[in-house]
């Protein structure tokens, strides 16, 4: 298991700026390897990122929603257009989830998704008994394609 106490002042200086510049855990866990020869798991990555209290910011979901909207411009008359279903991932996964976070739907109605260990997905609506339309699940499951290999996933 890796620790963060090995590492340099120098790497700990490029990991905080890495983040504030936007960078995943998995970015960081790339260019760690990429720049000092550092190769951990994606777990230990996850457990610096914690022990070094660096902040990962999810402003690069945002930005690139606008850009999407406005790159498709023939989706305009469709009712389900590229932004009317919203994802973000969580910094640090739910228990028992690979991968987890946030979606919001084009009628308002929001919940929680995650992945498991085996690949299965879930979906917990905050409306109990809540049913998306099926074109919001297939932006969904768009988005949440990229956002994932966004992540090295």
């Amino acid at each position: 298991m890796f620790s963060a106490s090995k590492l340099t002042e120098e790497q700990k200086a490029d990991l905080h700026r890495w983040a504030a510049e936007g960078a995943s855990i998995a970015d960081l866990q790339k260019r760690l390897k990429e720049s000092h020869g550092l190769s951990i798991t994606y777990m230990d990555a996850r457990f610096m990122v914690l022990d070094l209290k660096i902040e990962i910011l999810e402003v690069k979901e945002e930005e690139a929603k606008p850009a999407e909207a406005e790159a498709s411009p023939e989706d305009a008359g469709i009712p389900n257009a590229a932004g009317a279903v919203s994802i973000s991932a969580d910094a640090i996964a739910l228990p028992g989830a690979l991968v987890s976070g946030k979606v919001v739907f084009s009628d308002g109605a929001s919940g929680v998704w995650m992945i498991d260990q085996y690949g299965r997905p879930a979906l917990d609506p905050d409306e109990p008994g809540y049913r998306p339309s099926a074109e919001d699940i297939r932006e969904f499951q768009t988005q949440l394609s990229a956002l994932l290999r966004k992540q090295g996933y």
